[in-house]
C-alpha cells in the first residue's frame, strides 16, 4: 500500500475551537481565525481556501487529523481527498462512524451533514460506508434531503439500527440500505464484510455514534459503545491509510443568520457554556486516546 498519508505518526490537531485536549506527541495547527467561517458549514470558496492551507500546513506525514466539533466533520472532504490524491480510480473505502447519514442536501455549499456525497464523488473512491446511524435523516420523512445518486450507484451504503428504512427499497435503493435489530448486529456484520474483503481504507469517527453514555457531543447521539468501535478498527487492522476523529463538544455564538437558523433547525443549541463542559471534555480526551490506541494498531504499513 504505497503513496498516501501515513496513519501512523503524531496525532495532528486543528485548533479551531478549543475543544481538542492535549494528546501525547500532538501536532497542533493555530486555526481558530477559521472559526466562524467553517463551523456547521461554508461556502466552496471557504473550503478551497481552507483546503489549500492544509496542503501548506500539514506534514507529509502524520497521524490521525482531530477536528474539534462534529460541526467540522465536513473537513474530512479535503482530508480525505489530500489522503487518496496518488491513488488508483476505486481502490480506496471510506468508513465512517456517524450517527448521521452526512449525505443531506444543502444549499450553501458544503456543511458537517453534507459532505459523504463530495468524498463519494472522488475518482479513488470506490465506496463510502457510514456505520452506527440512529438518527431520523434516513427515515422516509427525509428520504427527499438526501443525495440518491451515491446510493443509487452503489457507491454509498447506510448501516442503521432503530429506523424504519423500508421506503429505500420502493424506490430502487434498497441495496444502499443495511438495516439491524440493534447495534451489536450491525458491529459485527460491518467486521466480518471489512475482514471478507480487506482494501486501503480511510477511516472516520464522529463520536456523536456513541451512546450518551460513553461521551457527550453537541448533536443527538447513537447506541454505539466502545467496544462496537473497537470491533470495526480490529476488523480493518492493515488496511487503515488515514483517519479523523470529530464530535467534541464546545460551545460557540454564531455571528452568520443562516448558521444561527439552520443549526436551531437541527435541534443544536451551542450559544451558552454548560457549567459541565471541562467535565464532558474530559471524558472526550479520555475516548480520543483509546481511539488513537485502536487506530494506530489497524494502520496499513507503507
Amino acid at each position: 500500500m504505497g503513496g498516501g498519508v501515513r496513519v501512523s505518526g503524531a496525532p495532528v490537531v486543528l485548533d479551531i475551537d478549543g475543544a481538542v485536549g492535549p494528546l501525547p506527541g500532538e501536532h497542533r495547527l493555530p486555526l481558530a481565525a477559521w472559526h466562524e467561517a467553517l463551523r456547521f458549514g461554508c461556502g466552496m470558496g471557504t473550503m478551497r481556501r481552507f483546503a489549500a492551507q492544509l496542503d501548506e500546513s500539514l506534514p507529509a506525514a502524520h497521524g490521525t487529523v482531530l477536528m474539534g466539533s462534529g460541526d467540522f466533520h465536513h473537513l474530512s472532504w479535503p482530508l480525505v481527498e489530500r489522503a487518496v490524491r496518488r491513488r488508483p480510480p476505486r481502490s480506496v473505502r471510506v468508513v465512517v462512524l456517524d450517527n448521521h447519514p452526512d449525505n443531506m442536501r444543502f444549499p450553501f455549499g458544503v456543511h458537517c451533514g453534507s459532505w459523504v456525497l463530495r468524498v463519494a464523488r472522488l475518482p479513488q473512491v470506490a465506496q463510502v460506508h457510514v456505520l452506527g446511524i440512529t438518527s431520523s435523516d434516513i427515515g422516509a420523512a427525509h428520504a427527499w434531503e438526501n443525495h440518491w445518486s451515491p446510493l443509487r450507484s452503489g457507491r454509498l451504503v447506510y448501516w442503521s439500527t432503530g429506523v424504519d428504512v423500508t421506503w429505500a427499497r420502493r424506490f430502487g435503493l434498497g441495496a444502499a440500505f443495511r438495516a439491524f435489530a440493534g447495534v451489536d448486529e450491525l458491529a459485527a456484520a460491518a467486521a466480518e464484510a471489512f475482514q471478507r474483503d480487506p482494501m486501503p481504507t480511510y477511516f472516520s469517527v464522529d463520536k456523536d455514534v456513541f451512546a450518551p453514555g460513553v461521551v457527550t457531543t453537541n448533536w443527538d447521539q447513537g447506541r454505539f459503545g466502545r467496544a462496537h468501535a473497537q470491533a470495526v478498527l480490529q476488523a480493518l487492522r492493515g488496511q487503515v491509510i488515514a483517519s479523523d476523529i470529530t464530535g467534541e463538544v464546545s460551545s460557540w455564538r454564531y455571528r452568520t443568520w443562516w448558521k444561527r437558523w439552520l443549526s436551531a433547525h437541527d435541534g443544536q443549541d451551542t450559544a451558552c457554556a454548560d457549567p459541565r463542559l471541562p467535565e464532558w471534555q474530559d471524558g472526550q480526551r479520555r475516548l480520543n486516546l483509546s481511539l488513537l490506541d485502536w487506530i494506530a494498531a489497524a494502520h496499513a504499513e507503507n
